[in-house]
């Protein structure tokens, strides 16, 4: 899909404020209401846009430790991997869940939850009982630095 300048604006704009209306955008990038409605479509039917989502505060809702956890798998197979990926889909706490190259890891997962004992949960009873983990190294998050989920276009 070619993505012009108004296309540019629009998802601009939508990462920043995806609950704007189709006439404010369009007063914004220039257009009028239609064409950019139309834009707005093509850009979620071609998979551009893939949804809109509320942006919680973790530490609001009580969600104050965030670690990353690196995880090292006993054997390199796709039916150890699928399993252990399917059994993380299933733990809420866990915001991210990325397979690396370069480590001593196979995966880094960033995890939210209320406190040390939650962590100690986590990690002793769920994470570490999948099949197939043999190695759990972690670190705790002190401040966000970046925090955005903002692409350039």
């Amino acid at each position: 899909m070619e993505i012009d300048r108004y296309d540019q604006q629009i998802l601009e704009l939508l990462q920043k404020e995806g609950r704007i209306s189709n006439q404010e955008l369009a007063d914004r990038i220039g257009l009028s209401p239609s064409p950019c409605l139309r834009r707005v479509r093509a850009l979620e039917e071609s998979g551009v846009v893939k949804g809109y989502h509320a942006l919680l505060d973790a530490k609001v809702l009580g969600y104050s430790l965030m670690a990353l956890i690196y995880i090292s798998m006993d054997v390199h197979t796709p039916e150890r991997f699928d399993n252990f990926e399917r059994q993380i889909l299933r733990i809420p706490e866990i915001l991210e869940c990325l397979m690396i190259t370069g480590q001593d890891a196979d995966y880094q997962i960033k995890v939210v939850v209320k406190d040390m004992d939650a962590f100690q949960e986590l990690l002793l009873n769920r994470i570490t009982r999948i099949p197939g983990v043999t190695g759990v190294h972690s670190s705790f998050v002190l401040r966000k630095v970046v925090d955005t989920t903002l692409l350039p276009v």
